[in-house]
């Protein structure tokens, strides 16, 4: 019986064990994936404003205006 015991107590140390690691490699993960969303929602705003101002250009460069800055037919 003792010996069944001791397996046991063996088992549940190397479970309570495994668990700790992956508790911790949970923990790096979530880090690691806060980190890129930060970065991806900035790279996200940076993309955005990249292409408002490339749209821009391309309006100023065919001598056009932004839809929207068109005046009125009665001026």
């Amino acid at each position: 019986m003792s010996a069944e015991i001791d397996d046991l107590k063996r088992r549940v140390e190397e479970l309570e064990t495994r668990l700790a690691f992956q508790e911790d490699t949970l923990a790096q993960l979530n880090d690691v994936i806060a980190k890129q969303d930060t970065s991806i929602r900035w790279l996200v705003g940076r993309l955005k404003e990249l292409g408002d101002k490339y749209q821009d250009l391309s309006y100023e460069v065919q001598g056009g205006q932004k839809p929207g800055e068109e005046k009125p037919p009665h001026y």
